[in-house]
């Protein structure tokens, strides 16, 4: 039974985590051991009549006793290996590196509990109440997104939601040849050039207008496997994760369609530079398969103008061009809660300080949301479909990815239907397999989403506290490094945060004042991740641990020189280097954004610093 009497105003975040020192350990056990007592009763009282399959005799026996013990003994390794290998990315103030961070405490309580049931998600018969889960999951994915109509689903990660969103593109942008080949009328008087720049719309009224004809028309879709290439090319920022290489390896489109679109030195897709590739692709009748903007970048957190890509599309559709246009927001997707209010909807930019102030969003009364970042949230609506990952800033366990789409009717041009698993005709979510790219699932990943969803709602009443909350600790580590300095030996090390994040990632370098070589700066930050990484020393011993990554030419063209150069770096010790190599913080902790907290933490990761800065330095001798 929910407790009606609790108003979302009263959350306490610190109240859904186990803690980094487990403050909240003895509370997780409690409700763990009550939801296993639960579990054990079902069982227990399912045909109470029927005889144990293990007797008591069989439990005593050596065989058993030894079984058991044998068990404990891999257990045991199990907890030594994790205890002194892992990564503490549990703690509040000293991890600031990879996407990582506590998860919610709810996520994992209805995980460990829905493990026990061996929910499959591929078909109802199999999982009646993790799929009706995940089916609710996937309504509030598209309703976050702004979808109307949409509907959505959890895969396992953003890659594969990537992967599902350039197969709907495939596919769609497909069927317009594969009406005309079936059932010419259908698109009568369209040339080939007009058949490839149909909208996504368009195409699915024509789908449900000849539904007795679907099925044919699917297979001479793509699905058929002919002339992928002339689908037409998938433009991608600089900025695009690698997984949109492997889509397009795996969907059968092929490398050479893929285009990377520039970005500018905020590391967001230069729109001028999209304007102008698509237009010298339509000059030569060259269509235009998808346009992907990213919102929470991997390697910096940029947030694409993703109202400015949607504002180019509306301006070309009027010259008859127009392109499938999806959302990598698998790092920045939750980010939209911050910006519904308590009946789901968009937020007026003007309204956010107060809505703020009113669910204590922030610890401080400010806005930190800048109008760029908004109005990107804002058009979501306009793309067919956006990756959402419930494991990064949806603090659930992994796996745990998503999409959501734009038009529920998209779904029906990559279904198929497997008779041994459902029947082709039945409700949802009894046909979830049918419309997805996987096949078994776990339910548990559908459970652990739906509790923290149920949670904590996907708007600022819920998940916009969480949100905010790392966003607020981002802004305080990239003020914490804006200006610092260390003093090692006779040489000055200077911090340079790489941009003003958009979202919740910092980057920064070090410096050596006076030295603008940039291949000495690189050699001293990647010195630096050495030392706080796991490469050097014992990680549970590390007082300050962090992630790195290059900015490279062949991947980023000369994005980068701006912030080099603003170092120092001329344009000659730029193309001498080929890169700048950043030191990366995805600030995810919920614990930051309080100023007593981060002015605890703030002198401590000062100190480990500068330990390293010396170590390094000491090793150079």
């Amino acid at each position: 039974m929910s407790n009606t009497s609790f108003s979302a105003k009263d959350t306490d975040l610190s109240a859904l985590f186990i803690g980094d020192k487990a403050e909240n350990g003895q509370l997780y056990k409690d409700l763990l051991g009550k939801l296993v007592d639960e579990h054990l009763g079902w069982r227990q009282n399912y045909m109470p009549q029927d005889k144990p399959m293990i007797s008591a005799e069989q439990q005593t026996s050596p065989e058993f006793r030894g079984t058991v013990n044998n068990m404990k003994d891999v257990l045991d390794e199990l907890s030594s290996r994790l205890r002194s290998q892992s990564v503490p990315w549990h703690n509040a103030g000293r991890y600031w590196g990879h996407m990582n961070s506590e998860t919610l405490m709810p996520a994992i309580l209805a995980y460990n509990y829905a493990m026990l049931w061996n929910g499959n998600n591929v078909a109802y018969e199999s999982s009646p109440a993790t799929s009706q889960m995940e089916e609710e999951v996937g309504l509030e994915f598209a309703t976050l997104m702004g979808y109307k109509n949409g509907w959505g689903h959890i895969v396992a990660d953003g890659s594969l939601a990537n992967l599902e969103g350039l197969w709907y593109a495939r596919n769609i942008k497909s069927l317009p040849f594969a009406m005309k080949a079936v059932d010419p009328t259908i698109v009568a008087g369209k040339t080939d050039w007009e058949l490839s720049n149909m909208s996504t719309k368009e195409i699915m009224d024509l789908v449900e207008a000849n539904g007795d004809k679907i099925d044919e028309i699917k297979a001479k879709s793509a699905r058929g496997g002919k002339d992928l290439d002339k689908l037409g090319k998938w433009l991608v920022p600089q900025t695009k994760h690698y997984s949109w290489l492997k889509a397009a390896d795996i969907i059968g489109i092929g490398l050479d369609q893929v285009i990377p679109v520039p970005v500018d030195s905020n590391y967001r897709m230069d729109i001028n530079e999209l304007e102008k590739i698509i237009r010298e692709l339509a000059s030569t009748e060259t269509p235009i398969l998808g346009v992907v903007g990213v919102v929470g970048s991997t390697e910096e957190g940029a947030v694409d103008g993703i109202n400015e890509i949607a504002e180019l599309r509306n301006k070309l559709v009027k010259e008859g061009i127009y392109f499938y246009f999806h959302i990598d927001a698998a790092y920045g997707g939750y980010g939209r809660a911050i910006l519904l209010d308590e009946d789901n909807k968009l937020i007026p930019y003007k309204d956010l300080q107060s809505k703020f102030a009113e669910y204590n969003v922030f610890t401080e009364e400010e806005n930190l949301v800048s109008e760029h970042t908004y109005n990107a949230y804002a058009a979501f609506p306009e793309a067919e479909s956006v990756t959402i990952d419930p494991h990064k800033m949806g603090y659930i366990p992994y796996s745990a990815g998503g999409i959501a789409i734009q038009d529920i009717r998209m779904r029906d041009v990559i279904s198929y239907f497997a008779t041994y698993v459902f029947e082709k005709g039945a409700d949802i979510p009894a046909l979830l397999g049918a419309y997805i790219l996987e096949g078994s699932k776990a339910g548990a990943t559908a459970a652990s989403v739906w509790a923290a969803h149920k949670t904590l709602p996907l708007n600022v009443t819920g998940y916009g506290k969480l949100v905010g909350a790392s966003i607020e600790g981002a802004r305080r580590f990239y003020n914490f490094l804006s200006g610092l300095e260390f003093k090692v030996g006779d040489k000055t090390i200077e911090v340079h945060p790489l941009t003003d994040p958009d979202f919740n990632m910092v980057d920064y370098v070090f410096q050596e004042k006076g030295n603008n070589n940039l291949v000495e700066m690189n050699e001293l930050n990647h010195e630096f991740y050495n030392q706080a990484s796991y490469v050097t020393g014992s990680i549970y011993g590390n007082e300050y641990l962090t992630s790195h990554t290059d900015f490279a030419i062949p991947d980023y063209g000369n994005s980068p020189f701006k912030f080099v150069n603003n170092l120092g770096v001329t344009e000659e010790g730029w193309k001498e280097a080929g890169k700048v190599t950043v030191l990366r913080a995805a600030v995810m902790t919920p614990y930051m954004n309080k100023a007593e907290n981060f002015d605890y933490f703030a002198p401590k990761i000062k100190q480990a610093m500068q330990e390293k800065l010396e170590a390094i330095y000491e090793d150079r001798k």
